[in-house]
């Protein structure tokens, strides 16, 4: 095709736009199916924009068939030029943001699940005092493995994550807050939860399943796993709480979130003198890039909320 009769694309408006942020979310879920629940709309009506942005763009930018969705080398091309046009976009958006008196825009948490309600994090109060002083921010908040809200912290997807800390990572700034006590814990329907004698509960221990988080947390928390039968992972609280009530398992909770079962008589601390440890909780932020006074804020609101972690 010589130089003269090469297309070539015109203005890009709205319309364009949305075309793109499709595609990229498309390319994100791995398929027009996938992409129905987050896009909210159809297969049908994706295909049909779909085949609006090739016709639009000239460019064959995916294949699909028996052997799934995929991308072909202009599509790849125009994926990745489309994130960092919408990355420059978010630029511009938090730019013109920044610069008005009151602040405004999105502020964009990403934690480890079960913090929010604990009795040291009065988490309620931080969001009163940010509504109070920033009433035209709007707030989302996601539940993620720590692995997730670390990568969405660094890739600046979040704002802020909170973590159970476990490591220092490079290009992250950690703002220690509290600390939670976790003990070894067995439901009512476990042979242990009737033993009397702790030496008899010590010698026994090994032999019965325990459930654990399935990750490095820290030296404290993992020698506390040494001469355990670890036999099943559960990162998250809840459903590692539901093994251990279950009768099946022992493992470890923070004392605040087993509390309502200790109470209700349905779970009990194995040797709690010996099986114990401490978690520590930290917020997380990118130690480098853009300053945002939105974040500044939060944070401020935060640490006159909470007594630091020592």
């Amino acid at each position: 095709m010589s130089q003269a009769s090469r297309p070539v694309l015109g203005q890009i408006g709205d319309y364009e736009i949305r075309l793109l942020k499709l595609f990229k979310t498309v390319v994100e879920c791995g398929g027009f199916s996938a992409a129905e629940t987050e896009l909210n709309i159809s297969r049908s009506t994706i295909s049909v924009h779909m085949a609006n942005l090739e016709n639009r763009l000239k460019l064959k930018l995916c294949r699909r068939g028996r052997s799934g969705f995929a991308l072909t080398d202009d599509g790849m091309v125009i994926y990745e030029s489309a994130k960092r046009l919408f990355a420059r976009l978010e630029e511009f958006r938090y730019t013109v943001n920044e610069l008005h008196e009151q602040l405004t825009g999105e502020l964009k948490i990403v934690s480890s699940d079960n913090i929010w309600l604990e009795d040291d994090f009065p988490m309620a109060d931080v969001f009163a005092a940010l509504g109070e002083q920033a009433p035209d921010v709007n707030v989302s908040v996601d539940v993620a493995h720590m692995g997730e809200i670390e990568r969405r912290v660094l890739s600046e997807d979040a704002d802020i994550g909170f973590i159970h800390y476990h490591r220092d990572l490079e290009g992250l700034e950690y703002h220690h807050l509290y600390k939670v006590r976790c003990f070894l814990y067995c439901s009512d329907r476990h042979p242990l939860f009737y033993a009397e004698d702790d030496q008899i509960i010590e010698q026994r221990l090994g032999d019965h399943k325990l459930i654990h988080p399935g990750i490095y947390t820290n030296p404290e928390a993992s020698a506390q796993l040494a001469g355990l039968r670890l036999a099943g992972r559960a990162y998250h609280y809840e459903p590692r709480a539901a093994l251990i009530l279950s009768g099946q398992y022992i493992g470890f909770l923070p004392e605040s979130f087993a509390r309502r079962w200790v109470e209700s008589g349905r779970l009990k601390a194995l040797l709690p003198e010996q099986k114990n440890h401490y978690l520590g909780i930290s917020a997380i932020t990118r130690s480098h890039g853009r300053q945002s006074r939105l974040k500044e804020l939060f944070l401020q609101l935060l640490q006159s909320h909470l007594v630091p972690a020592s």
